[in-house]
């Protein structure tokens, strides 16, 4: 589920860089991607896969 939040904001940075989008100094492209970023590392680590990881014997 995270890298699928990632994915999207990878994509909201790439749309606000390639469109010249004016914002605000919290919402720019590069602050958008950290966040992807982040997101993407939580989810390479294991946090927020879904599963709850139930084993057998």
């Amino acid at each position: 589920m995270l890298a699928i939040g990632a994915a999207i904001l990878f994509a909201i940075a790439f749309l606000i860089n390639a469109a010249d989008i004016s914002t605000n100094d919290v919402f720019t492209s590069t602050n958008v991607m950290l966040i992807g970023l982040a997101l993407l590392a939580l989810h390479v680590a294991g946090i927020g896969n879904g599963w709850s990881g139930r084993r057998r014997r």
